[in-house]
């Protein structure tokens, strides 16, 4: 698709020239900003090296950005922002950063920094190359946030702009945790003017393509397939990203996605012009050859997975065979200190039929897994937070997306197969300074899995007979049976009835 070109200010000099350059097809060199403190030299050779075609990225003269910084009529200093010092603490205060960063920070009620945000922070801000290992719910979408910002402000862009053409990059493996990644973004940018995209796939193509091509883009975040498809179109550019943020690369590569992410990267400036930061939470022989390619003379920084599953968890594993599951959850949702409670299983089709078997039993329940439409999933996302739902049904995939405060209980009806998936789940809640509970089934087949996660936890998990209270059977209902069409044809297989089934009893 054609693009746009975006101009802060031009003279009609500057346009009929522009005007001779598109009719001549000549390329044209397109200013860009100041260098940084670390990668200046770098990023001054990235900008003054890149021209473009103008026929691929046609003029559009005078389009300015389409939205204004929110409130910023209204003055506001430091001074209502008061945070003392404490020794092993950092503070935002401490970083540097622009006035328009610390205001949201202070209405998002931040005052010290997470350990990983204060470890990393002081060496991004400076333009050094990071590659954390840590699990979500530390911090660390905040701490690439804020350095991506940072940069943006400290050095903004003062030349010509194409539309579609991205200054920073973050790259993530699920729809969900793009869309709370570009959720915490603008929170983090409400006083500024920058422009935040998301491309998922499941979602409308034309009106991502139409918001490209409407504003500017500051921040695109984005998973792998879907942007390369806008790549592909020529409907987004990212030879002038300054910034590329790689988040959970262990769980990319375990979905298969290296391939596509590295034709991303290959799409944007080499890495000694531009910063990289890289997170996982596991680092494999496979994800320390990615941090190889990708990265240039990165700072290293580890935060231990036994914190987060610990500190603020109450941990419980209930031995139990397979047919009491069901009793034990249903059971455990009619208790009062249960507010919202996350159920992960393993396979979509045990997500669904736990979700039916919750709504037949008059439970205000969603799902998440990879069968379901996105907007579906957006729409149970926001039901979720906004209590109009108890509780959520989920997979691993969809559940690393899941960022929401306020979560009082984790249940793994079945054990995960990889050890690193149980400090996912667990994870989710806990959050934000608040103790929470998980519960974990284990029945015969799940027995082999506990040995891998005491050993990634480095310390044995207190297994239980369940209280007999919560094997109470629940009252039998009659479900009638959603299925997909290949579970459909499975069912006619063996019902001889067309795929349809009777409604059964639980």
């Amino acid at each position: 698709m054609i693009g746009k070109l975006f101009r802060r200010s031009s003279s009609k000099e500057d346009k009929d020239s522009r005007r001779g350059e598109e009719s001549s097809g000549r390329r044209e060199e397109v200013q860009k900003s100041p260098e940084t403190a670390s990668k200046g030299s770098a990023k001054s050779t990235q900008q003054e090296g890149k021209t473009r075609r103008s026929g691929d990225r046609a003029a559009h003269k005078g389009r300015q950005r389409s939205r204004e910084p929110q409130e910023a009529a209204k003055p506001w200093s430091l001074d209502e922002f008061q945070v003392p010092e404490q020794e092993g603490k950092v503070r935002f205060h401490d970083l540097g950063l622009p006035l328009e960063v610390m205001r949201a920070i202070h209405d998002l009620g931040f005052e010290y920094c997470s350990p990983i945000q204060g470890r990393s922070l002081p060496h991004t801000l400076n333009g050094h190359d990071l590659v954390g290992k840590a699990q979500t719910g530390t911090g660390k979408t905040a701490a690439f946030l804020v350095t991506v910002i940072d940069d943006l402000l400290k050095h903004p862009f003062e030349g010509e702009r194409y539309a579609g053409e991205a200054r920073s990059l973050i790259i993530a493996p699920t729809r969900e945790l793009v869309m709370q990644i570009a959720d915490d973004a603008r929170d983090l940018c409400k006083y500024t003017d920058l422009e935040i995209h998301t491309l998922v796939g499941g979602m409308d193509y034309e009106k991502q393509q139409r918001n490209l091509n409407e504003r500017l883009v500051d921040i695109l975040v984005a998973t792998p397939g879907r942007l390369l498809d806008f790549v592909g179109n020529r409907d987004c550019y990212l030879d002038q990203a300054e910034v590329l943020v790689i988040d959970e690369a262990d769980r990319m590569l375990d979905m298969g996605f290296i391939p596509q992410v590295r034709r991303i990267v290959r799409q944007t400036p080499r890495k000694t012009h531009r910063q990289t930061m890289f997170f996982s939470a596991t680092f494999t022989p496979e994800v320390d050859s990615l941090v190889e390619q990708w990265t240039d003379e990165p700072v290293v920084i580890e935060i231990e997975p036994e914190r987060v599953a610990t500190d603020s968890v109450e941990q419980h594993v209930y031995l139990s065979a397979s047919e009491e599951k069901y009793s034990l959850l249903y059971n455990i949702l009619q208790r009062e200190e249960v507010d919202s409670l996350i159920v992960f299983a393993n396979r979509r089709d045990q997500c669904r039929r736990l979700h039916e078997r919750l709504l037949a039993h008059g439970i205000p329940a969603g799902l998440l897994s990879g069968e379901v439409a996105q907007n579906k999933r957006v729409r149970t996302l926001d039901d979720f937070k906004s209590g109009k739902t108890k509780v959520l049904v989920a997979t691993d995939v969809a559940g690393r997306g899941i960022h929401i405060d306020g979560i009082s209980h984790v249940v793994n009806f079945t054990l995960p197969e990889e050890p690193e998936d149980y400090v996912h789940r667990i994870g989710r809640t806990g959050r934000a300074g608040k103790t929470g509970t998980s519960i974990s089934f284990a029945c015969e087949d799940d027995a082999m899995r506990l040995e891998p996660i005491e050993q990634l936890l480095g310390g044995k998990l207190k297994c239980e007979v369940p209280p007999e209270e919560l094997l109470v059977e629940p009252p039998k209902v009659h479900i009638q049976r959603s299925h997909s069409d290949r579970d459909g044809r499975r069912d006619g297989r063996r019902g001889g009835s067309g795929g349809h089934r009777r409604p059964r009893r639980y």
